[in-house]
């Protein structure tokens, strides 16, 4: 979907409670949009029928309005269909789920139902269901998120709207060096321990220097089986990267151990990070422990 000739890009969500709108609300708000939630009707009049005058310098805006709005489900469809869309790039966006898994998901996290007044969850459900039945059908895209995760949620947004300007999920890439004796780095996605590669700690020249320095990587360099580690493990990170991407990762932290974290681990971080940031990668380099 695309935004045409400048108009303000503006995405409605919408739905049944316990759907997952507030997970695509941020996934939006992850695009670059500026994001909305729960306005009261009067409040919401006023930026439907003027986006972009109310949200100066914004030209993507998502919008979250449901049935915590009084009055919501008897006047929210008129205003939909008053929108001037020759004006307003609108997309609609409904997101609904089985009776059985919103009952689930209202069981798990203990919230009340907007429409609850004393009667069976399951009725509420059911009396949301019918009330927005007029706005379903206005909708211009219906994701049903009964089979899907928080992340699935997000995956559907990002298929839909990121390609409106060619953005693709932002990940990113932290390449971290440490010493398996001060302990693994928290958060650690992918770790590579490198403790059979020679030590320059007990070459008594190199004792005090680091893996960032010449002699250091000369050193390993001289070993026959460095420059195969670093090409087959920057050839590794290449194919997976993108697949974190597709998954709609937003961080990815690689770890790089070795004994004391200052020689060997840092050198072969200096060289995957320079081989990474060469394919196009944004990488965040740390050596944790090189001041130990």
């Amino acid at each position: 979907m695309s935004g045409g000739g400048g108009r303000c890009r503006l995405v409605l969500i919408t739905g049944l409670s316990g759907s997952g709108k507030s997970s695509a609300a941020n996934s939006f708000e992850d695009l670059g949009y500026y994001v909305v939630d729960n306005l009261p009707l009067p409040l919401l009049e006023p930026l439907l029928a003027d986006p972009s005058g109310l949200v100066e310098g914004r030209d993507r805006i998502a919008v979250v309005t449901d049935v915590r709005a009084p009055g919501f489900a008897e006047r929210f469809p008129g205003l939909v269909s008053g929108i001037d869309r020759s004006a307003v790039d609108l997309t609609l966006l409904f997101l609904e789920a089985s009776d059985e898994a919103l009952v689930r998901r209202f069981s798990e996290t203990r919230r009340p139902h907007p429409l609850a007044c004393g009667g069976a969850l399951i009725e509420s459900i059911r009396e949301e269901r019918r009330l927005l039945a007029e706005l379903r059908g206005q909708a211009d895209l219906v994701f049903d998120t009964t089979e899907w995760s928080i992340h699935e949620t997000r995956r559907q947004v990002y298929r839909e709207f990121a390609g409106e300007r060619g953005e693709e999920p932002p990940l990113t890439v932290s390449l971290v060096s440490f010493g398996f004796k001060h302990g693994i780095p928290y958060g650690t996605d992918l770790l590579f321990d490198v403790r059979f590669l020679p030590n320059p700690y007990f070459v008594p020249d190199l004792r005090e220097k680091t893996g960032q320095e010449a002699a250091i990587l000369d050193y390993l360099g001289g070993q026959p089986e460095f420059a195969e580690l670093i090409g087959r493990l920057g050839d590794l990170l290449l194919y997976l990267l993108p697949l974190y991407r597709r998954e709609n990762r937003s961080y990815v932290s690689i770890a790089i151990g070795c004994t004391g974290g200052r020689h060997r681990s840092v050198a072969v971080a200096e060289l995957l990070s320079r081989s990474l940031i060469e394919a196009g990668w944004a990488i965040r380099l740390v050596h944790r422990d090189l001041g130990r």
